[in-house]
């Protein structure tokens, strides 16, 4: 299997990677994340992947680089990673009983043989009614703020997920099922 190198330091992104059995190089990506009013919450994941994996690429342009970026969107609003745990605290309260959409956004890109593919992915996350208390120690135990919506669908004992529309690990934050067929489809 060819070696990739992933634009990301997020450990869930690179746990998916090593479970599928790919050989990969972690190089993040310092740019700053957009996410630009004017824009709808596909093409702001898809702008923000792209932006990652083209930063990288062009120091390893023999490479196949993998940027992804992933967000939650609900109500024509995108929630991000909480700054602290009262935001991350308003983010799952909001999303508490309701369903939202977790959108990645994928680019793979070689530069030398100017290969590039980008797709975006879209899942529909049902979440079950907590109450506040139950809301509480959930975030303590997953510890939100590192994580786009502030919870943690890999860490979900069936708490706050009730059931979910879509591929599952794009809302741990890499879908799978199509990267597997995007990498395919690149030249060896």
């Amino acid at each position: 299997m060819r070696s990739i190198v992933l634009a990301s330091a997020s450990p869930r992104r690179r746990q998916l990677l090593a479970e599928h059995g790919y050989q990969f190089t972690v190089v993040p990506a310092d740019i700053e994340e957009v996410t630009p009013p004017y824009l709808t919450p596909r093409e702001i994941a898809l702008w923000n992947a792209r932006a990652k994996a083209r930063t990288i690429a062009e120091r390893k342009p023999d490479e196949i680089v993998l940027g992804v970026d992933t967000l939650v969107a609900f109500e024509d609003r995108i929630f991000g990673k909480p700054r602290d745990f009262d935001e991350a605290f308003a983010m799952v309260s909001e999303l508490n009983g309701r369903s939202h959409e977790v959108f990645s956004g994928v680019c793979l890109i070689r530069t030398a043989t100017r290969e590039e593919q980008n797709f975006t992915e879209v899942t529909r996350v049902h979440f079950r009614r907590l109450n506040a208390a139950q809301l509480r120690a959930y975030l303590a135990r997953i510890g939100p703020l590192d994580k786009a919506g502030a919870y943690a669908a890999q860490d979900d004992r069936g708490e706050i997920i009730d059931h979910v529309e879509g591929s599952f690990t794009n809302v741990i934050g890499l879908p799978m099922e199509t990267l597997v067929e995007a990498l395919n489809r690149f030249a060896p």
